[in-house]
This record gives structure tokens, sequence and C-alpha cells, in this order.
């Protein structure tokens, strides 16, 4: 009876305190990154939708660089974007087509005095 009770002991097995503290932390941690870098990815995507958008719009097809700027300044009110603005698109007229850029940088702090830099460059092709 006594090397059974020490064979089915042995054979048991789980987590250890340590162990769940380390999964702990590492979860915590993907947990903060996740909730700091979503947002920035989110706004960009909404970006890149309004270049392509104003790129794409045919009554703004030979418009001046003013009118496009504020149809991008407009859009990215609805679409609550805060980052970018009109004056920062780089506007670029190819094959009767326009193309625009824009570069930009995200800084997200985490905690104490540890900040994520994400740098951006969105293009309506």
């Amino acid at each position: 009876m006594y090397s059974e009770y020490s064979s089915t002991h042995r054979r048991q097995q789980g987590v250890s305190l340590p162990g769940l503290l380390t999964w702990s932390v590492a979860i915590v941690l993907v947990a903060i990154f996740g909730m700091r870098l979503i947002p920035a990815y989110v706004e960009f995507a909404a970006v890149k939708k309004v270049l392509v958008a104003i790129a794409s719009d045919p009554d703004l097809r030979n418009a001046g660089s003013r009118e496009i700027r504020m149809a991008f300044d407009k859009r990215a009110s609805v679409d609550d974007i805060k980052t970018v603005s009109g004056s920062d698109i780089v506007i670029k007229k190819q094959d009767e087509q326009i193309v625009l850029n824009v570069s930009y940088t995200v800084t997200k702090p985490l905690f104490a005095n540890l900040s994520l830099l994400i740098d951006f460059d969105a293009a309506s092709n």
C-alpha cells in the first residue's frame, strides 16, 4: 500500500507557485501591451481608410490641396482621428490620380518612465 501511494503521488503534477506567478506576470504584461497598442493600430487603420476614401473620391479628383485637407479633417472628426490632421498629409498627383501619404509617431506610456514609440506610415495607394 505504501508503494502504491508513493507512485501515485509521483505521477501527480501541477503548477507550482513560482510557475503560477511567472505566467501571471507574463499575462499581465501582454495585457498591458495589448491595451496600449490596439487603440494606436485601430486609429492607424482609420487613417488609412480615410486616405483611401479621399483618394478614390471622384468629387475630389480635381480639387486643390486645401479642399483635400479640409475633406480629411471632416472625415477625421467623424472617425475620431486625433493624431493626424489635414496639414500633416503629403499630397501628390500621379497619372491624374491623387496619392495621399502621412507619416506620424505615437508615444504610448506603459508604466513609470517606460513608453512605447510607434512609427506609422499610411498611404492611399
